[in-house]
């Protein structure tokens, strides 16, 4: 996982780049605002360390910016700024998580695993023995991987993101295919039983179901 800490102390950044390293970390530092969004905008962290009160671009202003580019890299500000006012100004800028300086070193670390463990969480679905994995476009079924054309690929995580909901035709032309006018609603069924052949899933299995005249409906 690839941190950047964007902080203008040199005895925070070295302690916390060796402290982090030593956890398994890759760390890249910046030491201004600008330097910080520059870095932002060339490469994809997995989380920013971020001060408030920085040098040619504030760490609020920072936060501001990055989610503006619709970056939803989780951010941590770490700073002396401590009233609640302020807590709410950085969390309202964008931000995941606030730590009040001086903070423990145990602590960040756990709040970092936090944070990733949700990342991870948001970028896989699972549905019975089916698990997707978000991040790298891939299907598997008791972890044996099955190939989807697109297609099929953004109908199964629909419903499995729906999962306990009946999706109508109607809802899926519009939302997976993003149709907003009247179609054939037929070419859905066909995309779900070719979903069916390929997960090959047993009769007990049987995760994604037919609501006769309505549409399907997933569930574990």
């Amino acid at each position: 996982m690839h941190i950047l800490i964007v902080e203008d102390e040199a005895g925070i950044v070295q302690f916390l780049t060796q402290g982090l390293e030593e956890e398994g970390y890759e760390i890249t530092a910046a030491f201004d605002g600008l330097q910080g969004f520059e870095l932002v905008q060339k490469n994809n962290f997995d989380l920013i360390l971020l001060d408030w009160m920085l040098p040619k671009m504030s760490g609020l202003d920072l936060c501001k910016a990055i989610r503006i580019k619709d970056n939803t890299t989780p951010i941590i500000f770490l700073t002396a700024k401590d009233t609640i006012q302020e807590t709410i100004e950085g969390l309202k800028a964008g931000a995941n998580d606030y730590i009040k300086k001086p903070f423990s070193f145990e602590e960040l670390v756990e709040r970092i695993k936090i944070h990733f463990r949700i990342q991870k969480e948001e970028e896989t679905l699972s549905l019975g023995t089916i698990f997707i994995d978000l991040a790298k476009h891939t299907v598997s079924v008791n972890e044996n991987e099955v190939s989807l054309t697109q297609r099929e690929f953004e109908l199964l995580c629909y419903l499995v993101k729906n999962k306990g909901k009946v999706c109508t035709r109607n809802q899926i032309i519009e939302d997976v295919w993003d149709i907003h006018f009247e179609y054939d609603t037929g070419v859905i069924d066909v995309f779900i039983n070719a979903i069916r052949k390929k997960l090959n899933l047993r009769i007990e299995e049987d995760y994604i179901k037919t609501v006769r005249g309505v549409g399907y409906i997933a569930n574990d």
